[in-house]
């Protein structure tokens, strides 16, 4: 599962399209509530509050009296359930009085299960509360968010009407709710600009099955990855920031998912671009491999890599570029010896490994090349 946020309307235009209210409110864009209370959340006026998430294994719902109301739906990675939250006072305070329920993985909130939870509130709005939640449970679950919280709603003419409203995909869900989406966005974190080539490579990502990932993180870099699998990719760069210098990693990149040669041929382009660019006169070091692979085609993935290497040959020499190469997996022994072919071809320094050589280790040795003549 992959949480996005997204826009405020985009919130309101999904979620209450499949509750079908005919009535929407449209403040300014917002990606985060402003109520200060993070995971109990108020519902309306007057009532009570709810929040559902995934805790391993069940569903919680919880509730408490209070003058005004919130709703609030989260899910968790953990693989199983969700809780559901139905709480207090204006401040989201004295847990004491929350009242919990537990739902199996994947069923839906009854009016048996979702009864406590409405047990204290005024019978004129007891009914009309409870179904609202139950409905907004449904749409949580229907529509595949991750995160979904009312802040506040409140009545109008006896119907629940949402004031506030933020919201968050697992965008892997895509293929199935095309539809029901629309043409929702994914906007960046505020104050995130993406490079042209950041674009390119997003753009990539977004038309294939497989995950590219590249972001710059310092241009004048000497340290530079291209590294398969998302635990991969974090090791290599965890590593080097562990090892003190996290100020000459140029960028953080990710390759996973089977990509295609022509995929893997783009990709790698950008990266070498990148990592190649302004040269100085010192030496830089490229990360290019990663973890054992389950089921990706080590051979075929490199294919791409190298004839991405052979068109930037002159920019690698340029900018004095030492490769480190280490990868397990299916094939892998037929893409190793196509780079240790490269190496001698391109006459570029190339250390490759299999398997047996750890990913930190290639990560101190490219870091000591680097810094030998410093």
């Amino acid at each position: 599962m992959a949480r996005k946020k997204i826009r405020e309307y985009d919130s309101k235009r999904t979620a209450e399209a499949a509750l079908e209210t005919s009535r929407r409110n449209r403040p300014a864009d917002q990606l985060s509530s402003g109520d200060g209370v993070d995971g109990l959340h108020r519902i309306g006026e007057p009532g009570d509050m709810a929040v559902v998430d995934e805790i391993g294994g069940e569903a919680r719902y919880v509730v408490r009296e209070a003058r005004q109301e919130w709703t609030c739906c989260t899910q968790f990675g953990y693989g199983s359930g969700r809780r559901v939250c139905e709480a207090a006072s204006g401040e989201g305070g004295e847990l004491d009085k929350v009242k919990t329920i537990f739902l199996p993985t994947e069923k839906s909130l009854t009016n048996e299960a979702c009864a406590p939870l409405i047990a204290t509130l005024p019978l004129e709005v007891k009914d009309k509360i409870g179904d609202f939640i139950k409905g907004v449970f449904a749409v949580f679950q229907d529509l595949d968010f991750s995160f979904l919280e009312m802040n506040p709603f409140t009545l109008v003419n006896g119907e629940p009407f949402p004031l506030d409203m933020r919201g968050e995909l697992d965008d892997t869900a895509a293929f199935k709710n095309f539809n029901k989406w629309g043409n929702v966005e994914f906007p960046l974190p505020f104050g995130r600009v993406l490079s042209s080539t950041e674009t390119f490579i997003h753009t990539l990502d977004e038309k294939t099955s497989a995950s590219l990932k590249f972001t710059v993180l310092n241009p004048k870099g000497r340290i530079w990855t291209m590294v398969a699998g998302g635990g991969a990719s974090v090791i290599y760069a965890d590593t080097v920031g562990d090892l003190g210098y996290a100020s000459e990693l140029g960028n953080y990149a990710e390759y996973s998912g089977a990509p295609n040669e022509e995929e893997v041929l783009q990709y790698a382009r950008v990266v070498i671009d990148c990592a190649t660019a302004d040269p100085d006169g010192r030496k830089r070091a490229l990360l290019i491999g990663g973890g054992i692979a389950n089921f990706t085609d080590v051979a075929a993935t490199f294919n791409g890599i190298i004839r991405a290497l052979r068109e930037k040959e002159s920019k690698l020499k340029a900018s004095r570029m030492h490769l480190y190469v280490r990868r397990g997996g299916p094939n892998y022994q037929t893409g190793l010896a196509k780079m240790r072919a490269l190496g001698e071809e391109l006459g570029v320094p190339l250390e490759v490994y299999g398997p047996e050589a750890t990913m930190t280790g290639i990560c101190k040795e490219a870091i000591e090349c680097i810094m030998a003549e410093s």
